[in-house]
């Protein structure tokens, strides 16, 4: 009997790993009868369990729990925020172009905002758009950049972001859909008028997300599904109860686990510096600039991100080539080729991202593994020579 394969995932930020407690809750929560927007003790316990949730998540954010408005996910709330609250095509709205899909495709009459190299949005290039429309009367209504790129893990720096959309009476829109339960987050103190969440990044279930909007004055909110009223008007049809409070203990316990940033921080310097000594080629994108602590993009250069993936995963290895959220796609990624990474180097650009199961044997299997297609396409004895 061959023997069994080693199963290792490091695809954290397409999807983490439903956390053990998350499935006793939601199991629990599934034997529970009523619907949450009935007035009888079934239908009152089932609200409670969506209420305590919200506290849940409005923890996780900085933010009032009054203000939490719960979604599918983290793409319904970028359509949300963009679509519904902003739907009007004469309106000027700025988003980084290193966004998610999500946000690119809610506002495709948006202009996008530059990235450099680093993939840090060009603050100077933001005050000179923002000044120009001022100049030319066009009100600015909404500046959109994302906390951290799901991609590369590059962190934006959203309160200079946030001060000078501010200064020119702009609001904040924010994906923070990656940073969630990676690093700390506080929507007063970034600036942030509307932040998009979901439940799958943290260890909760899929089909869960939220949209916190802040206490800002002239905030009209608007309901992209409509319907029977839930969630105070906002976004209709019957809550997903179960969904909604697996979302809420993950934001839970992500909030309580971000000391865990450190360790996560040395297991993927770890990595990153044994695939140089494998490949000292390689480029790690985002190296120098502010990411996250479980996010790595780089290269194998000459070898196709596609053969990577498919030759880590018959090993029983799960990473991703480029973002994971576009139906299978495996193309050169948008967001590389808007940093000026050359589109051979990003066809052959792969992502790890680690969680917290993670540890040091799964990094140990990944190396191992890599480096032997490395050493199979030629990659280390091109470089030795």
């Amino acid at each position: 009997m061959a023997a069994k394969t080693r199963s290792t995932y490091l695809d954290y930020n397409a999807g983490a790993p439903l956390r053990p407690e998350v499935f006793a809750i939601m199991a629990e929560t599934l034997e529970c009868t009523g619907n949450a927007s009935s007035v009888h003790a079934f239908g009152r316990a089932a609200h409670r369990r969506v209420e305590d949730a919200r506290a849940q998540v409005a923890a996780l954010a900085g933010a009032d729990f009054s203000r939490v408005v719960f979604t599918s996910g983290g793409t319904e709330a970028n359509n949300q925020a963009l679509r519904r609250m902003f739907k009007d095509q004469d309106t000027a709205i700025l988003v980084s172009a290193v966004e998610h899909d999500s946000v690119i495709a809610a506002v495709p009459w948006a202009e996008h905002l530059p990235v450099g190299r680093d993939g840090i949005v060009d603050l100077g290039r933001l005050h000179h758009r923002l000044a120009k429309m001022r100049e030319d009367s066009k009100a600015p209504i909404l500046v959109s950049v994302m906390l951290a790129n799901n991609e590369t893990g590059i962190i934006s720096p959203l309160r200079e972001v946030a001060e000078t959309a501010h200064a020119f009476g702009a609001l904040v829109h924010c994906d923070a859909v990656q940073a969630a339960g990676k690093i700390p987050i506080n929507m007063d103190a970034l600036g942030i008028n509307l932040l998009s969440l979901s439940s799958h990044k943290l260890g909760g279930p899929q089909g869960a997300g939220a949209l916190v909007l802040s206490e800002t004055p002239g905030l009209q909110a608007s309901a992209l599904i409509r319907g029977g009223g839930q969630e105070r008007g906002l976004r209709a049809g019957t809550e997903n109860v179960a969904a909604i409070t697996g979302f809420g203990l993950a934001a839970e316990l992500a909030r309580y686990g971000l000391d865990d940033a450190g360790r996560q921080v040395s297991l993927r310097d770890g990595l990153e510096t044994s695939i140089r000594e494998l490949a000292p080629r390689t480029e790690i994108f985002g190296y120098a600039a502010p990411r996250l602590p479980n996010t790595s993009c780089f290269t194998m250069p000459g070898v196709l991100a596609e053969t990577q993936v498919v030759a880590l995963d018959l090993e029983g290895v799960a990473v991703s080539a480029g973002a994971a959220c576009s139906s299978g796609k495996v193309a050169p990624s948008r967001v590389l080729r808007t940093m000026g990474v050359d589109e051979d180097l990003a066809r052959c650009a792969i992502r790890v991202s680690l969680g917290w199961s993670t540890e040091k044997t799964d990094v140990d299997h990944f190396l191992q593994t890599w480096g032997s297609l490395c050493s199979r396409k030629g990659t280390l004895a091109t470089e030795a020579a």
